[in-house]
């Protein structure tokens, strides 16, 4: 396993092969990462998270908010949302992580997680919905933690601790080969808000 700390290269591939991330660090002051946290905490339309898992419906602890450039619709695990209009707060986020990482994206995903006990199973964002192999933009708020991927064939593991408010953009054959998690913590305390600001192909507004 390999394990890549701060001070962040966005030059440099964390993956071996079979895909692209990179690590941009921190894009803006501990206070501003912090003043930024409490505006989403309080601003965003938080919803419990649902999922259907052999036929059952489960609610989540952790809470997933859903915005976009029109009303898109989102499926994974067996549930469907529909994207709200940007907020003041998500255009900007938008606008800052499409300068960094020159791509462009019309979605964002959030995901809020109260404290070190709620995390993400092992997963990766090859949903129908999703533009294939495009870049997802992941900006983080709040405690520490660290993100994990691991190949799908190898089991190569990589681990890279994502401080408030840094970029990670994961691109390319990334969600083909790579599995990647946020693993739970009794260490962690305080609340982790992350925004991944991706692309949608197919569009079912109302």
């Amino acid at each position: 396993m390999e394990l890549f700390d701060f001070p962040a290269d966005p030059s440099v591939n964390l993956l071996p092969g079979d895909g692209i991330v990179h690590y941009y660090g921190k894009l803006m002051s501990s206070t501003e990462a912090a003043d930024m946290a409490q505006a989403l905490l309080e601003r965003i339309e938080w919803r419990n998270d649902e999922a259907v898992i052999y036929g059952k419906r489960i609610i989540t602890k952790r809470k997933v908010a859903w915005y976009g450039d029109e009303p898109f619709s989102y499926t994974y695990s067996n549930t469907m949302k529909t994207a709200l209009p940007w907020t003041p707060e998500l255009q900007a986020l938008k606008s800052l992580a499409e300068k960094h990482s020159g791509e462009t994206y019309n979605s964002c995903l959030l995901n809020l997680y109260h404290d070190g006990s709620e995390g993400m199973a092992w997963h990766s964002d090859g949903e129908k919905d999703l533009q294939k192999n495009g870049a997802i933009g992941s900006l983080s708020f709040g405690a520490e933690r660290k993100f994990c991927f691991k190949h799908k064939q190898s089991g190569e593991k990589i681990d890279v601790f994502l401080e408030a408010g840094s970029l990670l953009v994961m691109k390319g054959e990334t969600q083909t080969h790579w599995l990647h998690r946020l693993p739970p913590t009794t260490k962690i305390h305080q609340p982790r808000i992350n925004l991944t600001f991706r692309t949608i192909v197919t569009t079912s507004a109302t």
